[in-house]
């Protein structure tokens, strides 16, 4: 059964997205009991806790799901980036826009009119200033300069910075200390002195029975049998090695949802005997598995 949403020729209406609410859900994030103990060290020694693993395996919905556990709102989320400096952690300030407006209008502002127009407070900022406990994710810090983790943590400890443009320090109290989580996919070495000073935890790659317990809360239409059947296929992927990037598990929901909606049949896979029809659909599928044209050519062969 195709999806039939699009074809060269003819018109057909755009369907409604079929959003699953569940994919992200904080309330269905089970952390394994590992996990559990590197984040109840990290509480109690108001340390940040870095988390590594495969793109996927829900290093940043722990953030998400740390915040719904103690309800304190929605985490303040900062991207790493190749280009980010320490100063990013806390605000950014529009240079250039408050020297346009000051050479056009010729008009003095105060303090307080800079920091409304001109400077926007980032994720350590913003929990400083918030005067309550808030969560921060500070995501791929493997992708920032080398010097940035050593600044992060100088910073967490100091809970204070300085805007200069407007003449203002910020500082939090002991008790408004945000919980820091800080992800990385283990691209490149971390300073030593930055892993000494925080809590670490490697989140493995899902078994059977796990990712057979995360499909079964995300994925709607398909019994345990139908599960274990994509699993296995989805192991089978994985541990060929054709792939240079292998599917992770957000990959795997995604499959497995969409594989759904055509109507697929996984029981088929067990039996190695596919109609015309399966096998074409398995095919369409691989492109929500595979990442670059090579593994999807890869996965053709499969």
């Amino acid at each position: 059964m195709s999806l039939h949403l699009y074809t060269p020729d003819g018109q057909i209406d755009l369907p409604i997205p079929a959003l699953n609410p569940r994919l992200n859900d904080p309330t269905l994030y089970r952390p394994s009991k590992g996990l559990q103990d590197a984040v109840n060290v990290a509480l109690a020694l108001s340390q940040p806790l870095l988390v590594t693993g495969e793109p996927g395996t829900g290093k940043t919905q722990l953030a998400w799901h740390i915040a719904h556990r103690f309800r304190l709102g929605e985490p303040i989320v900062f991207n790493a980036q190749t280009t980010s400096g320490a100063n990013d952690l806390f605000y950014k300030y529009d240079a250039l826009g408050h020297f346009q407006y000051s050479h056009n209008q010729g008009e003095a502002l105060t303090p307080a009119q800079i920091e409304e127009r001109f400077v926007h407070y980032q994720a350590l900022g913003e929990a400083i200033r918030a005067g309550r406990r808030m969560v921060v994710l500070i995501d791929e810090i493997d992708k920032a300069p080398r010097d940035l983790p050593n600044d992060v943590l100088a910073a967490i400890e100091r809970l204070e910075f300085r805007v200069p443009e407007i003449g203002a320090t910020y500082r939090a109290q002991p008790e408004h200390r945000p919980v820091i989580i800080l992800t990385s996919n283990s691209e490149k070495n971390l300073p030593d002195a930055f892993l000494r000073r925080v809590v670490y935890y490697h989140i493995p790659f899902p078994d059977a029975v796990t990712l057979l317990e995360i499909l079964s809360q995300k994925v709607d239409g398909y019994d345990a049998p139908a599960l274990r059947a994509l699993i296995a296929h989805f192991e089978d992927i994985r541990d060929s090695k054709l792939l240079r990037k292998n599917p992770a598990t957000a990959e795997l929901i995604f499959w497995a949802t969409l594989l759904h909606q055509t109507g697929f049949d996984p029981t088929a896979l067990e039996n190695k005997k596919l109609s015309a029809e399966d096998r074409a659909t398995l095919l369409m599928s691989y492109s929500v598995l595979a990442k670059t044209k090579d593994d999807l050519s890869a996965l053709h062969k499969f």
